[in-house]
């Protein structure tokens, strides 16, 4: 009888942990998050002031942005490695055209020239059937390239107050880019979550077999979701341009990688199907938390970086062990 006893706790102990590690799996992204956040306080005693903490949300808008564009993309297993020249060909494009333009215009076209990108990206990809890697890293080129021509290599000044007073004013407080970051991303998880067109990018990724014998066109779905990110890699960059009052060529160098990275530190999977809006910023504000306290210990950008390698590799490990458990 004893025997039999000790079995049923040794069995009740064990399922009491494996839903412990379950659990602890499931909410990995915003566990992470405030274990930074309490790491961060006991670092340095001025992550905590209102001046830092404004930075670091200031300093997370363009990527955030532009992870929201690409969280669509991956959730269908796809890639978007444009979404940086994007930024740059828009800012260096809306900086041309405000002095002939006026602003409203310039906004407009800098807009539709990120659509326009992602608009070829998506033709590529769903109708003629090239690989998404190959035909963005394409696009990222040709986008860069343009951007190089354009400026002539050199960062376009824009002399529009209105221009740099959204990049540098605050309602509340809270600066106006981020209050856009805020809104975009209420708007992403709508159009993610509580939409048909939300699901069908889920289905798409989970299994696009099941989803064209269901009479949903994929193609139209994939178009789709590269077009959004060309629209959020311009917000991006437009974002960028008014909190600098420049246009540069140069700019967003990288963020295709740090956007990816903050995508699947937010639980999403490479291979499709999985994803949220609310994870997605978590893992933005995980890297910009990450950076902003290796800038407050003076740690090189050099060791920067090979400290977030080392992060994105953990997520996905993480997110591997997740698919396995089923979660």
């Amino acid at each position: 009888m004893s025997e039999l006893i000790r079995v049923n706790n040794t069995i009740k102990a064990n399922t009491s942990v494996n839903q412990m590690v379950n659990f602890l799996l499931k909410h990995t992204t915003i566990i992470v998050f405030i274990l930074m956040l309490i790491v961060a306080g006991l670092i340095s005693d001025k992550f905590y002031t209102q001046v830092n903490i404004l930075n670091v949300l200031k300093q997370s808008v363009p990527l955030g942005i532009v992870s929201l564009g690409l969280l669509f993309v991956i959730i269908t297993g796809g890639i978007d490695l444009s979404v940086g020249s994007v930024m740059a060909l828009v800012s260096i494009v809306t900086s041309l055209l405000i002095p002939e333009w006026g602003l409203s215009g310039a906004l407009f076209i800098g807009s539709i020239t990120g659509i326009a990108i992602g608009f070829v990206s998506g033709g590529l990809v769903s109708h003629l059937g090239i690989p998404a890697f190959v035909a963005t890293l394409a696009l990222m080129t040709i986008a860069r390239g343009l951007s190089l021509i354009f400026s002539n290599g050199q960062p376009i000044f824009v002399d529009d107050t209105l221009f740099q007073a959204f990049g540098t004013n605050s309602f509340l407080a809270i600066p106006y880019p981020v209050l856009a970051m805020f809104v975009i991303y209420g708007l992403g998880y709508f159009v993610l979550h509580r939409t048909i067109f939300g699901r069908l990018v889920v289905a798409v990724g989970s299994n696009e077999t099941a989803t064209k014998f269901a009479g949903i066109s994929v193609k139209k779905v994939k178009f789709a979701v590269y077009v959004i990110s060309g629209f959020t890699a311009a917000l991006a960059g437009l974002i960028s341009a008014t909190r600098t009052g420049v246009g540069s060529p140069i700019l967003g160098i990288g963020f295709e990688l740090d956007a990816i990275a903050a995508v699947v530190i937010g639980g999403a999977s490479l291979s499709g199907g999985r994803g949220t809006v609310i994870n997605c910023l978590f893992g933005v504000m995980i890297l910009g938390v990450i950076s902003n306290i290796l800038n407050l210990i003076n740690v090189s950008g050099y060791n920067q970086q090979v400290i977030k390698g080392i992060i994105i590799i953990f997520a996905v490990m993480l997110e591997s062990l997740k698919q396995k458990k089923g979660l």
